[in-house]
């Protein structure tokens, strides 16, 4: 799935070989539309295959506005039409310090996670009720955050003993200018704190390169990571030199250290 009208859905069998599969939502949705300002596009889906169903979560939002919202859906299928809206899960007004977009459900045995943000103060956490998905209790916990600067899209990734937090930063969606960049953290902790390669903690700007725009890929970021059968796999978005926007696929390997390395 990606951002676009309804959110369209793609499928493959081989990780190469892409072909479209219609849309989540192909009669629109008008519960997104304070956020949208009435507009179709919806953004950054992240969706998860648990006890029987397809979870999507997904923003609403209005370009550079912290006025955003993210809701789920649900499927036993995953196909076009088959979605249920299950409602908001958390938003953000005007005189929020955070901005409801970019989530990622977060697993760890028994408790789920959601985390999101962009932009504004970072890349929250909350805590979410396994029964419903949606959202449990206030508690708004921050796990990364650049002083100010460009974060967001965040992706938490288990293997091993660590989680690994997988966050953008710097510029999307410019086209060929794009300064978009990806970078990681890790804890033994879900919840955090994260630190990058040097120790510096993620909520105080910290992160380890893993992989920044070179040659003909321009701006790679918003990022998700996959565990399949050869390796884990990192899926992002880039621009060519002319500026088209594509889907990019590497595999990751771990150095010595248990750092991640794409390649």
């Amino acid at each position: 799935m990606h951002t676009g009208r309804g959110l369209s859905i793609k499928t493959s069998s081989d990780r190469t070989a892409w072909r479209n599969a219609g849309s989540v939502f192909p009669n629109g949705t008008p519960w997104a539309d304070t956020y949208t300002r009435g507009g179709q596009d919806l953004w950054a889906p992240d969706i998860t295959y648990v006890n029987g169903q397809y979870y999507l979560y997904y923003s609403a939002s209005y370009f550079g506005e912290n006025r955003s919202a993210i809701f789920l859906a649900t499927s036993p299928t995953g196909a076009s039409g088959s979605w249920t809206h299950r409602g908001l899960v958390v938003e953000s007004r005007t005189t929020d310090n955070f901005n409801a977009i970019d989530p990622n459900l977060v697993i760890d045995g028994g408790r789920w996670y959601l985390a999101f943000g962009s932009f504004w103060s970072g890349i929250k956490m909350i805590d979410l009720n396994p029964g419903t998905g949606l959202r449990s209790g206030t508690a708004l916990r921050s796990i990364a955050g650049r002083n100010g600067g460009a974060i967001e899209a965040p992706t938490l990734f288990k293997r091993g003993s660590y989680w690994y937090q997988y966050v953008s930063f710097d510029r999307c969606c410019a086209g060929a200018a794009s300064t978009y960049r990806v970078m990681v953290g890790r804890s033994t902790s879900v919840t955090g704190p994260y630190v990058d390669r040097n120790g510096v903690p993620m909520t105080a700007g910290g992160g380890t390169e893993i992989l920044a725009g070179h040659g003909s890929i321009h701006g790679p970021g918003h990022q998700a990571v996959l565990a399949d059968n050869d390796a884990d796999v990192l899926f992002y978005h880039y621009y060519t030199d002319s500026g088209r926007p594509q889907l990019g696929i590497n595999l990751m390997r771990y150095d010595s250290a248990g750092w991640p390395v794409v390649y």
